[in-house]
């Protein structure tokens, strides 16, 4: 009798024993044993773009550090909604994010039914890279500054034509900002990406755009086109002669394209601060940062909270600009 309870007592024991170890393997990996296995960064755009380019620099890198892979998926389409939708969704364990771009803080105020709550659905993990975008016109607009646009342009509303890689974009919401904050009156052609505008500009059917300063380079140093200013808060590496908007007479003019991390919301706050410290230390590798001038990216990186913040200012900032120019995508 005594030999039989043992037995079942064991039997009962090695029993716990087994549940204890299924559940500990079920148990989604700590802080510190993260990443257990593959992670998937969503990207919500095509294959080649900007953000794609990133993308696949920082999952280079992050694969190399945490000795698993990070493999970038692209799904496109809807202005960046459908794949943010499909990451905002996803399970909160750490092995999905998305790399998100500056229009997921317009999005909110261009499209009348999101399929998400950009603040609510989505967690903050770091920004990551920001791209210097420049005002340039074409020579024969007889303009050397952008006090003398905004002059030109107050004299002769209407009648000044700007390109944009589409309605609803970064050089469309850009240059309305700044109509809004000056008050000057130009026409936007809006054309089938950046690339057929900037063709457009080279034969004279826009006199201005904003557009990424490392498409443009080329063409401001052959003299094809003059630079007026750079759209962010601080002159760009590429172009320093070039001073800021704010510097050059509208004072608050900020418009930087930003890149920045996030998880689904209800990913744990411990692997939120694994992978932003993981992020932000890839960002401040020498090989990262060649890589990113190379495409003219400037890294960024900050703390969960402070993007968060930024991401709060920025949809109250655009949504006004959305409404003053009374632009809808749907």
């Amino acid at each position: 009798m005594k030999f039989m309870l043992g037995t079942v007592a064991g039997v009962a024991a090695a029993g716990l024993l087994a549940m204890s170890m299924s559940a500990v393997a079920q148990k989604p990996a700590t802080a510190a044993s993260y990443p257990l296995k593959t992670i998937r960064m969503i990207v919500p755009f095509a294959p080649g773009g900007g953000t794609d380019i990133i993308a696949r620099l920082v999952a280079q890198e992050l694969t190399q550090a945490w000795g698993q892979s990070v493999v970038v998926d692209n799904r496109g389409g809807g202005g960046g909604t459908v794949g943010t939708q499909l990451a905002a969704k996803s399970t909160p364990d750490g092995y999905t994010m998305v790399l998100c771009s500056l229009g997921m803080s317009y999005a909110p105020a261009l499209y009348s039914k999101l399929p998400y709550d950009t603040e609510k659905d989505l967690l903050p993990i770091s920004l990551v890279a920001t791209q210097p975008f420049v005002y340039v016109v074409i020579p024969s607009l007889g303009v050397n500054s952008m006090k003398d646009l905004i002059a030109l342009a107050k004299s002769k509303p209407g009648e000044i034509r700007y390109g944009s890689g589409g309605s609803g974009g970064s050089s469309h919401l850009g240059t309305e900002l700044l109509r809004m904050m000056t008050g000057i009156d130009l026409v936007h052609v809006p054309y089938k990406g950046t690339g057929p505008a900037l063709t457009a500009m080279l034969g004279g059917e826009i006199h201005i755009q904003l557009i990424g300063i490392s498409s443009v380079v080329p063409h401001m140093k052959s003299g094809r086109m003059r630079a007026l200013a750079v759209s962010g808060a601080k002159r760009s590496s590429a172009a320093p002669e070039v001073p800021t908007v704010a510097e050059s007479g509208v004072p608050g003019y900020e418009f930087d394209v930003w890149y920045g991390m996030l998880f689904p919301a209800g990913t744990p706050r411990a692997i939120v601060g694994k992978a932003n410290a993981e992020i932000n230390r890839v960002l401040r590798s020498p090989a990262l940062t060649q890589r990113f001038a190379a495409v003219g990216l400037e890294p960024a990186g900050n703390t969960p909270e402070e993007f968060a913040k930024m991401i709060r200012s920025e949809i109250v900032k655009w949504h006004k600009v959305v409404e003053s120019a009374k632009i809808r995508v749907e």
